[in-house]
């Protein structure tokens, strides 16, 4: 393991988090409140510390999957303990593990809130809140790659970072060069928020809301400054914010190659039309099962399309109140909880692609069954899928299963339903927020014990980043020197 450059990318990391410290600040004082100083003296901290880890550059400028692995798992560890500081010492959110709970669901795209009353909280707390899904939607290691190269290049070190970071089964480069490429999709992640925040004060909503729903809705991640979500909306706002959460679940190497004119291409991917196809089938399936609950068609339709785009992409948004639902509709919201988005996307859960290779590789054992002399491969967009991308799809699965049945175990000893547990876990280990019950759109995390709260914490974490970079964390292997 080498310490030394692990050493020196976290305290790159507090320095860029007390850089976005910034924001908040200045928000603080554009609405004249007190706040300013919690960011002002959370910024002296990460600096401080920062400064420290970064003065001595190291010398040995290796850089393996291990520690690429090790790196993430812990920048994303500081950079949410060091967020939730804000939080604490300002009062909004006393508690250490609720400020951190809120933290991680904010970094890691969740949404998930101990929080009874968002609207009592000040502008700057709030807007933090969102620019924390922001900032973790396309990955805080990619981010810091935009700005500078991290280590010597040439031997795949930026991407054993991109990788460890990245969702989906495998990432590979836009262009030749990783920091290229990280420049590449933050420039297009960058240019929808923006294009979203515009169409929302076009629809007349107030610039600091359109802002942090925007922030929200591009890292698909749920926190609002309402407590009824975005049920108070218009439905144009609501249908803006549909057509941006769908939008963003979608691979972002396929934005790429539109912009390159390269059509046929990007409408050649088997995952962005399972995709939409999954998407227009569970529009239309619960626009009928719920159409006697609403006055209209056209408000059946709307209500069921934001909650699909927003289950789907992991969002966490709402327009009204889904647990109320009947069972098949919510049923049809929990298989979309495991879904997720694209690989490459902002969203989180099992991924589009992921489940395509399962059926694939289904599909594949049955035909060597009948067949056992045949040479069968499993292809994706007219391609072979390489063998070990298809193990480490069938590791990760079993993995999945392993942590989440686990989760769900713990959970149980404080009593609560099962739905109410098996969709907290659900809904945090695949970074959506709202689940059903007590934990439903209209509720929160706050019910459950510090413990449960612990494991939900480590859920967002590892759902987030792909559950081995915080799984190789505690393996003693992982932490030997060369």
């Amino acid at each position: 393991m080498n310490y030394s450059i692990i050493r020196y990318i976290i305290g790159l990391i507090l320095n860029m988090e007390a850089a976005f410290m910034a924001l908040p600040m200045v928000t603080a004082f554009l609405y004249k409140e007190s706040q300013w100083w919690c960011f002002a003296g959370t910024m002296v901290i990460c600096v401080a510390i920062g400064i420290l880890l970064t003065r001595k550059k190291p010398t040995n400028k290796v850089f393996y999957v291990r520690e690429g692995f090790v790196t993430v798992a812990l920048s994303w560890v500081v950079l949410s303990c060091a967020g939730a500081v804000p939080f604490v010492i300002s009062g909004a959110i006393p508690d250490p593990v609720d400020a951190l709970f809120e933290t991680v669901s904010g970094f890691t795209t969740t949404g998930a809130s101990i929080l009874p009353a968002v609207e009592d909280l000040p502008k700057s707390i709030l807007f933090w809140r969102s620019f924390t899904h922001w900032v973790g939607g396309m990955g805080v290691l990619v981010f810091l790659l935009t700005l500078l190269p991290l280590v010597g290049g040439g031997k795949g070190h930026h991407m054993n970072l991109m990788a460890a970071e990245s969702p989906g089964p495998s990432v590979s480069r836009l262009v030749p060069k990783v920091q290229s490429t990280a420049q590449i999709l933050y420039s297009i992640y960058f240019a929808i928020t923006l294009l979203e925040i515009v169409f929302l004060l076009i629809g007349g909503m107030p610039p600091f809301e359109a802002i942090t729903h925007a922030l929200g809705t591009a890292g698909t991640g749920g926190f609002g400054v309402k407590n009824d979500s975005l049920a108070g909306y218009s439905p144009y706002l609501q249908n803006v914010v549909t057509i941006f959460m769908i939008l963003f679940g979608v691979n972002f190497s396929v934005y790429f190659l539109l912009l390159r004119k390269r059509f046929s291409q990007a409408f050649r991917s088997e995952e962005i039309r399972v995709y939409f196809a999954v998407i227009l089938l569970s529009i239309a399936v619960i626009t009928l099962d719920i159409r006697h609950m609403y006055d209209s068609v056209g408000t059946s339709v709307r209500h069921a399309a934001f909650q699909v785009g927003s289950i789907i992409t992991t969002t966490g948004y709402a327009t009204t109140d889904f647990n109320l639902w009947p069972q098949l509709s919510r049923t049809i919201l929990v298989l979309l909880m495991f879904m997720g988005a694209c690989a490459g996307s902002t969203g989180g859960g099992i991924k589009v692609s992921r489940i395509i290779m399962m059926v694939k590789t289904f599909r594949r054992e049955m035909r060597l069954l009948i067949h056992p002399r045949s040479v069968q491969k499993v292809a994706m967009d007219g391609k072979a899928v390489d063998t070990a991308v298809i193990r480490n799809t069938s590791a990760f699965l079993i993995t999945y299963i392993m942590i989440f049945v686990v989760s769900v175990l713990i959970l149980s000893f404080e009593g609560h339903d099962l739905v109410t547990n098996f969709t907290a876990v659900a809904a945090t280990f695949n970074n959506i927020g709202p689940g059903l019950e007590l934990v439903g759109p209209t509720q929160n995390y706050a019910l459950f014990s510090g413990v449960s709260k612990l494991v939900l914490i480590f859920d967002m974490l590892a759902g987030r980043l792909e559950i081995f970079p915080m799984l190789v964390l505690f393996s003693p292997k992982a932490w030997k020197k060369f």
